[in-house]
């Protein structure tokens, strides 16, 4: 799968398939395009890194789905037409936002696994790691051993993450999404895995709502027996969906 150089080398992304460019692939915190290469190898794709991920630099500065929207702002040139988006997790956030933001951006959503809303209050960290980060901010406790408090209780994500990103992702985890939802205006298809224990299905079910209730068209798919990672586990499923919605907005 060829590389291709976005913007003199500001974003990177596989070119997949043949033909001219129809879909724009969003992959999920952590990953790189290359993970919509079973799904989507026979359509003509366009499948970013996106900033911090794979071959694209990272931001410079701490942003959330709104800059990352505006980041891959050049990937849009890449098309004739206006693709249809699809968003997986991570990915999913974005696409929302660029379309609220940017409309007509794309001609439809393919949305999986996307925590558009968020789940339940946010809740305070532990008292304990509340002094330590005070003690860490006034010199009492050192940066090595903080690093080791937000390792032992940080999700596998933060743990992984570094510099910007884990301070672009403690940004991203925060937000929510109800007033891009209502303003999409093209097609959206939200594809779901029933086991998926990250992004629970009533997320899923709960965009539905407030998409339709915006006179928005909107169809939501529950694969059984599929976890969170949709391209990866369900590969079929994704490519049957973009087909769909290619042919839905005439692409």
């Amino acid at each position: 799968m060829p590389l291709v150089s976005i913007s003199g080398g500001a974003l990177f992304a596989e070119r997949l398939g043949s033909g001219p460019l129809r879909v724009l692939a969003l992959h999920g915190w952590g990953r790189r395009g290359t993970d919509f290469a079973a799904a989507l190898g026979e359509i003509g794709t366009l499948a970013l890194d996106l900033p911090g991920f794979g071959a694209s630099p990272a931001p410079t500065e701490v942003i959330g789905a709104a800059g990352y929207a505006e980041a891959i702002g050049p990937a849009f040139d890449m098309f004739d037409e206006p693709p249809v988006v699809v968003g997986h997790s991570f990915g999913g956030r974005v696409a929302v936002v660029r379309q609220f933001s940017r409309p007509g951006s794309a001609s439809g959503l393919v949305l999986s696994g996307a925590p558009l809303l968020r789940s339940g209050e946010r809740r305070k960290p532990p008292l304990a790691y509340r002094l330590a980060r005070f003690a860490n901010r006034i010199g009492l406790l050192s940066d090595e051993k903080m690093e080791r408090e937000r390792q032992r209780r940080g999700s596998a994500d933060y743990r992984a993450a570094r510099g910007v990103m884990r301070d672009i992702l403690v940004k991203v985890v925060n937000e929510s999404y109800e007033r891009e939802l209502s303003g999409l205006g093209v097609p959206v298809h939200l594809l779901w895995g029933a086991k998926d224990t990250e992004v629970p299905v009533r997320i899923a079910e709960e965009a539905e709502k407030i998409i339709a209730a915006a006179g928005t068209p909107v169809t939501t798919e529950i694969l059984e027996g599929v976890g969170h990672h949709v391209p990866l586990q369900a590969p079929e499923a994704l490519r049957k969906a973009v087909e769909t919605m290619l042919e839905q907005v005439g692409r």
